[in-house]
């Protein structure tokens, strides 16, 4: 009796002494000024991530290419980038999938006081492109001008292509005679004095695209989604409480401020309500929806936006998680 007494007192004293399971660490690999950090900061402080499951682990780094280096060599869990990059990753055999994060898009913007009144205005006119040849809002543009007006926008305008805040300098001085730039960068732009001629979003639904489709999203390796659903199903439920905040509580926004590094109470209501605006619907994504929007980047964009991706791949977005 006393040897089974001893015994079962030597269990629990283990039970009681032995180290709780840390959580999950999910480590990201993000731009460093990026607007996504704005999420990501939001789920840590207010303790989203503990709350479902896991530790969330953020490394800034200082350029795209640079994340996705590291997230295809496994020193980050994810990363982000748009689904027609993961679709064409998934064409050429990379397991890769897409968690939807955001719906923001940009527009074609001019001077409040520009005479433009439809982009067939624009013809003989100098077009400022942040993100290449190859932008998707600016392939979108292309499809609705040549549907609309019988334009080729490509061969009736003059294009300068540059980064997102050469762009911005070179249209708010007057350099350009309109403007396609990233949503935050378009954001300010308003805010200081421009308008849009015609938003990406009413392009595309002209074009009979889903103006709510995300193009944004967390992108995982399969492996992931597959050997740890229920960590993964934790990272998109807190995310979407963090959106959820971010809608709601002006406190989270007064938090992030300075991150955001805005100069102006202008920009910073420009910055807020264009995140606010970008947040997709909860739900997935409906296949034939994107299917859709891809045939449009593959008849502009070709094999170098594409790849061999003319067709949606099976396995692109990860669904449904929330």
């Amino acid at each position: 009796m006393t040897r089974r007494i001893l015994h079962a007192a030597a269990l629990w004293l283990c039970a009681a002494t032995a180290p709780h399971a840390e959580p999950a660490t999910l480590r990201a690999a993000v731009l460093e000024t990026g607007t996504v950090n704005w999420e990501l900061e939001t789920i840590r402080a207010g303790g989203l991530d503990a709350a479902n499951g896991f530790t969330l682990e953020v490394q800034g780094l200082a350029g795209n290419p640079a994340t996705r280096i590291a997230f295809q060599a496994g020193e980050a869990d994810f990363m982000v980038a748009d689904w027609i990059w993961v679709a064409r990753q998934r064409a050429a055999g990379r397991d890769y999938v897409f968690l939807p994060y955001s719906k923001a898009v940009g527009a074609l913007l001019v001077a409040n006081d520009d005479p433009a009144l439809t982009l067939a205005d624009m013809a003989g006119r100098k077009i400022g492109i942040a993100g290449g040849p190859v932008d998707k809002s600016w392939l979108i543009l292309r499809a609705y001008a040549r549907q609309e007006y019988g334009m080729d926008l490509a061969a009736e305008t003059e294009q300068v292509f540059g980064a997102p805040p050469l762009i911005f300098n070179a249209a708010l001085g007057g350099e350009l005679d309109g403007a396609i730039n990233f949503w935050h960068f378009a954001a300010k732009m308003e805010a200081r004095g421009m308008r849009p001629l015609i938003t990406v979003s009413d392009a595309a639904l002209a074009l009979g695209l889903d103006p709510d489709l995300p193009l944004l999203g967390y992108v995982f390796h399969g492996e992931m989604v597959r050997d740890h659903p229920d960590l993964v199903a934790g990272f998109a439920a807190a995310s979407r409480a963090a959106k959820e905040r971010m809608v709601s509580d002006p406190a989270v926004w007064e938090h992030l401020r300075p991150m955001m590094r805005v100069k102006t109470d202008a920009d910073f209501a420009a910055l807020k309500a264009g995140y606010v605006a970008g947040i997709p619907a909860p739900g997935p994504i409906d296949p034939d929806s994107a299917s859709r929007v891809l045939q449009v980047m593959a008849d502009l964009g070709g094999p170098e936006l594409v790849g061999d991706a003319s067709e949606l791949p099976e396995g692109v977005f990860v669904q449904p998680l929330n």
